[in-house]
């Protein structure tokens, strides 16, 4: 069973998004890597939850989930078999793993995931 294991909010502002939620709900944010991109920790790994991260808004979509799979090839192809789309191919974060965003019959996006630290 494949689980949410990242969530992206899309923010007009996104350094005006975290102070939000820094100060709203105590999250531990940082700016990761050369694009605008902050990774948001949204508690500690002992207790249930996940983190996420913010991102500038691409569109009318407020949150991405991200879905762990065990391999993004396969659940492209599942994806688009059950009707759904892909909106961003499948792309390598170095270090994490693979990454595609996807469309659901609904017209929702989501991400999948498969990791893999050994990406480049």
């Amino acid at each position: 069973m494949s689980r949410v294991i990242h969530f992206e909010i899309g923010a007009d502002d996104p350094e005006r998004a975290v102070k939000f939620y820094e100060k709203v709900f105590g999250w531990k944010i940082n700016r990761w890597g050369p694009v605008e991109y902050w990774l948001a920790t949204t508690g500690p790994d002992a207790e249930p939850g996940i983190n996420g991260a913010i991102t500038p808004r691409v569109d009318k979509r407020a949150t991405v989930n991200t879905i762990s799979v065990p391999n993004v090839d396969e659940f492209v192809k599942r994806i688009e078999q059950e009707g759904g789309k892909i909106v961003m191919a499948k792309s390598t974060v170095p270090g994490v793993g693979y990454m595609a965003y996807c469309q659901d019959t609904e017209g929702n996006i989501f991400g999948i995931m498969q990791e893999d630290p050994s990406a480049k």
